[in-house]
């Protein structure tokens, strides 16, 4: 089965990552909250949260962990993360709020984050003692005017 993401719920009630549109290019990541009443506080503290689920990632195939673009309008974080394609764990996401006075709370169920899949591009490393000129050069961040 090569090409397929092969997804395994630890808990029977996890929810399986899902497009919430056709369009969609990442699939939405649950929260799995045991105890505590189904829920945890958000602050300005990085957080783990659990997703119920792990995941088999084929060989030849990057697959990350980002925010949704609506959270984050709120102020709620998620890190960007890589799963390498040997981790077999639970799939976890780092959350946090911004702004000093800002808190969230997360429940059971709630989408926190997507999942996006891509193909590796099969390159080489090569060490060498000089790389080409470009007009550019070594000018750095905000140099081509995009500040």
């Amino acid at each position: 089965m090569d090409g397929v993401l092969k997804i395994k719920k630890l808990h029977s009630d996890a929810s399986l990552p899902r497009r919430a549109t056709r369009g969609s290019s990442g699939l939405d990541l649950f929260a799995y909250i045991e105890g505590q009443g189904g829920w945890v506080t958000l602050q300005n503290k990085p957080m783990l949260i659990g997703t119920g689920i792990a995941i088999e990632v084929p060989q030849g195939y990057d697959v990350q962990i980002r925010p949704r673009s609506g959270l984050a309008a709120k102020g709620i974080i998620a890190t960007f993360g890589t799963i390498d394609s040997d981790y077999r764990g639970e799939i976890m996401v780092t959350l946090y709020t911004i702004g000093q006075d800002n808190s969230f709370k997360v429940k059971h169920g709630d989408r926190i984050a997507q999942l996006v899949v891509g193909k590796l591009a099969d390159i080489d490393i090569a060490e060498v003692d000089k790389l080409s000129s470009t007009r550019r050069g070594h000018s750095s961040h905000g140099s081509t005017g995009m500040v």
